[in-house]
């Protein structure tokens, strides 16, 4: 049995598991993302491969501790 396989983008692939579950990899065949559905897991490897094109936000740190006496 032959799996369907998709491009996005012409850089990606999404590939149905036999278990029926998604995944994408890319050109090289290192897988990216796995997701429930098709569509969830275009849209998550989109998200994560522009994150890693354009850079990812700096975070903001916070304090773990309460300052003050309690």
């Amino acid at each position: 049995m032959s799996e369907k396989i998709n491009w996005y983008d012409d850089c990606f692939q999404v590939v149905k598991a036999k278990w029926g579950t998604f995944y994408s990899k890319d050109k090289e065949g290192k897988r990216l993302i796995t997701s429930l559905t098709e569509e969830e897991c275009v849209k998550a490897t989109r998200f994560y491969l522009k994150g890693i094109q354009e850079g990812w936000p700096e975070s903001k740190s916070y304090e773990g501790t309460v300052g003050g006496k309690l």
